[in-house]
């Protein structure tokens, strides 16, 4: 009786479910995925890994005139932080950033907002000629306003002279302020679309409730637009952050025509450049350009950082 019990009262024994392993067919899509992305990890490795690693064994030697080129640890990034050329460089970036990038991103939001809200005439001949400067290779719109800036050749020196009046410093006192409008005239077009596409997906549900409550079209681009696109505004912000510090056509090209207002460490990165390519030190040239990758990392972290705690604070 008890073990008849004890029989029934025990559960049944299940069949243990075997792990099956992929399919033929899914194994096939897996070696078409790789064989796909396989041409894009070949030439990233080889145009991006492999030179950031030559890079840092680099910045880790040093080449001297009794004992030719020896590991040197890291004195390389210890020169580079007490170099005055490379700090003066970051200041000036540094103003540049605080000065050009509020102003260019300020330009881009308007222009995409007035787009957007559809009272413009002739919109799309407006969002082209306010993108036009963006296809406008740097090396030639440094060169063209380099044109405009001449204090002998160019139009707003003639102009000054036929007036009696001084001839505009822009090629001296004025130059970092000259940079800054040849990056503002050059990328103004490039950030308003990415914010105009970012405007262009808000649901217009959200504007027909705004204006139901009585808020003017000023009221909606501040509290329902700008909100929402504030993802975009952050992405346009982290690259104007990088391309600050990686400033260096304008300068190298302008140099020619103000030699003694820029020189060979106007930016850091023309600072690394000149080290690599004119003095024939590219063991330090290395370090200068890690640790200024350094800065750029922090920064942009501390950019995204901030818009996220706002985020969560709104």
């Amino acid at each position: 009786m008890t073990s008849s019990t004890s029989t029934a009262a025990a559960p049944a024994s299940s069949p243990v479910p075997r792990r099956r392993g992929a399919s033929p067919a899914l194994r096939r899509q897996h070696r078409a995925a790789y064989l796909l992305v396989a041409p894009f990890m070949v030439v990233f490795a080889a145009m991006l890994v492999v030179p950031l690693v030559y890079a840092a064994y680099l910045s880790l030697y040093r080449e001297q005139l009794i004992g030719g080129v020896s590991f040197v640890g890291l004195q390389n990034y210890v020169d580079a932080l007490s170099d005055p050329a490379f700090a003066a460089g970051l200041v000036r970036v540094g103003i540049f950033l605080v000065v050009q990038v509020p102003v260019m991103l300020g330009v881009a939001l308007l222009v995409a907002l007035l787009l957007d809200s559809g009272t413009l005439y002739l919109q799309r001949f407006i969002r082209l000629a306010v993108f036009l400067p963006y296809a406008v290779p740097g090396v030639v719109a440094t060169l063209m306003w380099g044109y405009l800036y001449g204090p002998d050749f160019g139009p707003f020196a003639q102009v000054a002279t036929a007036l009696s009046l001084p001839k505009p410093p822009f090629l001296s006192s004025w130059m970092l302020g000259s940079i800054m409008n040849i990056v503002t005239w050059s990328f103004v077009g490039y950030n308003m679309i990415i914010m105009f596409a970012a405007l262009r997906g808000i649901p217009t549900e959200l504007y027909e409730a705004a204006r139901v409550d009585g808020a003017s079209e000023l009221r909606i681009a501040w509290s329902v637009k700008i909100p929402a696109i504030r993802s975009a505004i952050l992405l346009t912000l982290i690259f104007s952050v990088i391309g600050s510090f990686q400033l260096f056509n304008e300068p190298q090209l302008l140099r020619t025509l103000a030699p003694s207002v820029i020189d060979t460490a106007y930016t850091p990165n023309l600072y690394a450049y000149n080290l690599a390519f004119t003095n024939q030190n590219v063991n330090y040239s290395a370090a200068v350009a890690f640790l200024l990758a350094l800065v750029i990392a922090v920064l942009s972290y501390v950019v995204q950082l901030s818009a996220q705690r706002k985020e969560r604070r709104s």
